[in-house]
C-alpha cells in the first residue's frame, strides 16, 4: 500500500494504478462503515484510492474542527487490512494553498435539511470533493447512505460538472442496536450512548407507520418527532420525510421517500436516515 502526501507524488502514482480504480474520499479516523466502502470498491474495481483528509472548509464557525478525532497511524493500518491500494493525505496548504479563491457550489439541494443549520457546510463539501475527484480521477466513487444530503449533492455536482464517475452509495453500517457508526459517537459517554439509539428507533417507528398505510407526510414526521422526544437525553434539530433526489419534504409520501433526522444526545449531533420501501 502506498501512503502520499504530495499532489504531484499522487499524480505519478495514479499513472501506474491498473483500472478501474476505486475511490473513497474520508476524513479519518476510520470505522467499519469507511472500511465496507473500501470492501465495496475492491469487489468492483482493480485498484482502490482512499483519501484522508480533514477539510476545514466544511467546518462552521462553532464546530469541532479542532476536536475533530485523528489517529493517521491507526487508519493507515486498518485500510491496509481491507486492502486499499492508495492512501492520499494532502495537508491544508497543499488543497488550500496562500491565495486560494475558487469554489464549487450546488444551489437548490444544499438548501434544506443540513444546509440550514450549517449554511456554509455543503460549498466546503462540494469542492473539496471537486479537487479530490481532479486529483484521483477515479472511475467510481463509493459514499455511505448515512451521509444522504452528501449522497445527494454530489450525485447533482458530478451530473452538472460533467464528471464521468460512477458514484456508488453503499448502504449505511450500524451497530448490533441500530446506531448508525459514525465517528462522533466516540463523543458520547455510557448513558448518551445507550440513549443514541432513539434516532433508529424513531426512523423505525416512522417505517412501521408507511407499512402499516400512513401516507402523510407530516404524520410521519410527527412519529420521529414524538418517538425522540420521549428520550430525554436527545434533542431533535430536525426531522424530515423527503424526496430523496430533491430533499423537498413530501405531503403524501410514495416508495423511495427519504427519512432523515439531527439530533443531539448530550452534545453531540448526530444524522441518520432511512429510505422507505
Amino acid at each position: 500500500m502506498k501512503v502520499i502526501e504530495s499532489l504531484e507524488t499522487l499524480w505519478q502514482a495514479r499513472k501506474e494504478m491498473e483500472g478501474p480504480v476505486g475511490f473513497v474520499p474520508t476524513m479519518g479516523f476510520l470505522h467499519d462503515g469507511h472500511l465496507e466502502l473500501v470492501r465495496q470498491a475492491k469487489k468492483q474495481c482493480a485498484s482502490v484510492a482512499v483519501s484522508i483528509f480533514v477539510n476545514p472548509t466544511q467546518f462552521g464557525p462553532n464546530e469541532d474542527l479542532d476536536a475533530y478525532p485523528r489517529d493517521l497511524d491507526r487508519d493507515l493500518t486498518l485500510l491496509e487490512s481491507v486492502g486499499a491500494d492508495l492512501v492520499w493525505t494532502p495537508t491544508a496548504r497543499e488543497m488550500y494553498p496562500d491565495g486560494y479563491q475558487t469554489w464549487v457550489e450546488t444551489t437548490e439541494v444544499t438548501q434544506s435539511l443540513e444546509g440550514s443549520y450549517r449554511p456554509s457546510h455543503f460549498k466546503g463539501v462540494t469542492t473539496v470533493v471537486a479537487k479530490l475527484f481532479n486529483a484521483v480521477r477515479p472511475d467510481k466513487a463509493f459514499f455511505g447512505q448515512k451521509d444522504a444530503q452528501q449522497v445527494a449533492v454530489i450525485q447533482q455536482m458530478t451530473r452538472d460538472l460533467s464528471y464521468p464517475i460512477e458514484i456508488v452509495v453503499v448502504p449505511t453500517v450500524r451497530e448490533p442496536d441500530g446506531l448508525a457508526l459514525s465517528s462522533r459517537n466516540t463523543y458520547l459517554d455510557e448513558e448518551q450512548r445507550k440513549a443514541a439509539t432513539v434516532l433508529n428507533r424513531a426512523l423505525r417507528a416512522a417505517e412501521s407507520a408507511y407499512l402499516d398505510g400512513e401516507r402523510s407526510g407530516a404524520a410521519l414526521r410527527s412519529v420521529m418527532a414524538e418517538t425522540i422526544k420521549a428520550e430525554p437525553l436527545a434533542e431533535a434539530q430536525y426531522v424530515s420525510c423527503a424526496d430523496r433526489v430533491s430533499l423537498q419534504e413530501l405531503d403524501r409520501v410514495t416508495d423511495g421517500a427519504l427519512l432523515s433526522m439531527a439530533v443531539y444526545v448530550g452534545k453531540t449531533r448526530l444524522i441518520d436516515n432511512w429510505i422507505l420501501k
